[in-house]
């Protein structure tokens, strides 16, 4: 029961307190994000990462501080439910007129758990469901976004206009050219159509910027028609800018805002006008994965849960173990009806999986706060997750019974009367089609007239995408660990994105090493390995058994990719990374890149 009247000051004082410690976090935040555009413009691209990486830990520092305010200050634990029920009235009140009121109730709801020592979404004093609108915020600072109305005849003029507004302080090769080439390019997606009165641009006032890149976000409309559109804008050889594409439609921006992506980093006043623009780009795309490319992963985790939520209550289906290959590590599990999966760490492994909870723990952080180049998939952790019990499939129940004892409970938590399955520790993942099953069901077809030449096109992409995966975290200083092909999976957009991470490694820590020559003809006919392996040598000539078994797979990854058989691939771009290089990874196809002389070369 709410209180009749708000009567305490000190439920006024700490949900005082509660926002301040909000406040300074979301300014530390703003001030991190802003400070990208300097380093852009200075180059200083091993710096974007760091902060990039070092932002990703805010969040918690800042709710650790809280908690220990309000420990300190008020006892907030030892305070009566009656006066934490008054606190989140008083907090309600305080964001009456906040820019940020979705992130706030979100910190309120993690400060307050740690308190209580309650899991939030079972918790009579957290935002279950939000309680302040975001709708209309209107910024202080800048607008959310800037419209522009060219003419036909002026379109390359207000282009060059709208990239001057941005204030780079640095040179362009040659931005009227960049303008010229775009307003060509969004004139060549209107060639048959009529521009209408109300035929204008419309652009985010912040560039978003990750690792060497700053893009210009926004829309076209005219008369019915709306059109996302992204600019790149990148350093050339030289130092100087340049548009380096021109990005058109929702799937362009889908790849761009990938969640295997690392985040952008992003000035934003009101983060909900931003994500509300950026969802009329992408309506397919979850606002939980618009915030978790924010870098406002707290708020997707938020988000995402409550979406789980509602569809577990407008659905009937039940949790099944995950088809596929299991895993020696993880066991996996899904909703049909819904589009991710469930990664449970197992209590023990076999003996060739020589690691721990912890180790495994700590490689899922590493790919947390890496640069993901669009090739590792993000995951959502969880702990303490309450299922309703008649939602799972026995066989499951007694999977995880059989291999994660300790990650299961099952009682009436809520003494409602109802049987909750408890997953202590949790990891949650897009779903996404086994490389090895495509592959299979790609062969299967091969062996039918009708459907051979379709199958044949279907297996050379899902081969080369599979090479390009992992050459593209190559580039970003990845090693997979282990390759093979159920370890990856193939997304809507025909990606090929890696998601089981235990045998991460950093490629700057493995030594890769060519297999010795027979010493003479018994280490030939030998079963053994008859030369000395380190704990971090590999040996990529021995992948091929393992990935090269079926013959028409074999010659599509040899046409396109049998430099990963060989240790002087990655033995250079092991060389390359540790001299300090660091190579871009692109992440829109090489056909839409603009011509330019001192461009970066595509990898």
């Amino acid at each position: 029961m709410f209180p009749q009247r708000l009567d305490s000051p000190l439920a006024y004082d700490i949900a005082r307190a509660m926002r301040d410690g909000f406040d300074r976090h979301y300014r530390l935040f703003r001030a991190e994000s802003a400070r990208a555009k300097h380093r852009f413009e200075t180059a200083d691209w091993h710096g974007q990462q760091r902060a990039q990486r070092e932002r990703i830990e805010f969040y918690d520092l800042r709710v650790g501080e809280a908690v220990a305010r309000l420990e300190k200050e008020f006892k907030a634990g030892e305070q009566p439910m009656e006066v934490w029920h008054q606190i989140k009235l008083h907090f309600i009140g305080l964001l009456v007129d906040h820019h940020q009121p979705e992130l706030a109730e979100t910190f309120f709801n993690s400060v307050t758990t740690k308190i209580l020592h309650r899991a939030y979404f079972q918790n009579d004093f957290i935002f279950v469901r939000p309680a302040i609108s975001t709708e209309y915020i209107e910024p202080r600072d800048a607008p959310t976004y800037r419209a522009y109305y060219p003419e036909r005849d002026t379109l390359a003029d207000t282009v060059e206009r709208m990239l001057e507004d941005y204030a780079l302080q640095g040179r362009y090769a040659d931005r009227r050219r960049d303008a010229e080439r775009v307003a060509v390019a969004i004139l060549g997606r209107f060639h048959q159509v009529k521009l209408r009165a109300n035929f204008q641009l419309q652009v985010l006032s912040g560039l978003f910027y990750r690792n060497k890149g700053a893009y210009v976000v926004g829309k076209i409309n005219n008369g019915f028609i709306e059109m996302p559109f992204a600019l790149p804008i990148l350093h050339d050889t030289e130092g100087r800018f340049h548009v380096d594409a021109a990005l058109f439609g929702e799937e362009d921006l889908q790849m761009l805002f990938s969640f295997a992506r690392a985040y952008f980093m992003v000035d934003m006043e009101v983060p909900s006008a931003y994500v509300q623009f950026l969802r009329s780009l992408m309506p397919r795309k979850p606002r939980a994965e618009i915030y978790n490319a924010l870098g406002l992963a707290k708020q997707g985790k938020t988000l995402f849960y409550r979406d789980f939520l509602y569809h577990l209550n407008y659905s009937t289906d039940r949790f099944r173990i995950a088809p596929g290959i299991k895993g020696m590590v993880m066991l996996v599990f899904d909703l049909p009806s819904f589009p991710y999966v469930f990664k449970v760490i197992k209590d023990f492994f076999p003996p060739q999986k020589d690691t721990t909870r912890e180790q495994v723990k700590r490689k899922y952080l590493l790919v947390k706060q890496h640069d993901r180049v669009g090739r590792m998939a993000d995951t959502l952790e969880y702990s303490d997750v309450g299922f309703p019990f008649d939602r799972f499939e026995p066989e499951l129940i007694e999977e995880i019974r059989k291999f994660a004892p300790s990650q299961l409970e099952i009682g009436d938590r809520d003494g409602n009367g109802e049987m909750e399955i408890v997953v202590k520790h949790v990891y949650i993942e897009r779903r996404m089609i086994p490389l090895n099953l495509f592959l299979q069901e790609s062969l299967d077809l091969l062996a039918q007239p009708e459907h051979a030449r379709r199958a044949s096109k279907q297996l050379e992409h899902a081969v080369i995408e599979y090479g390009n995966a992992i050459k593209d975290m190559v580039a970003a200083n990845i090693f997979p660990g282990d390759m093979l092909w159920k370890n990856f999976g193939l997304t809507r957009g025909g990606k090929v994105v890696f998601y089981d991470y235990d045998e991460i490694e950093y490629l700057t820590d493995c030594n890769f090493r060519k297999v010795p020559a027979p010493r003479n003809e018994e280490d030939e006919m030998s079963g053994e390995v008859w030369y000395s392996v380190g704990p971090k040598d590999v040996f990529p000539e021995t992948f091929e058994p393992f990935l090269l078994g079926n013959p028409a797979v074999r010659e599509a990854f040899m046409a396109h990719h049998a430099d990963l058989l060989d240790a002087a691939f990655w033995q250079s771009h092991k060389q390359r990374i540790q001299a300090g290089q660091m190579l871009d990874v692109f992440p829109y196809d090489e056909s839409l890149r603009f011509k330019h002389d001192n461009a970066t070369p595509y990898f």
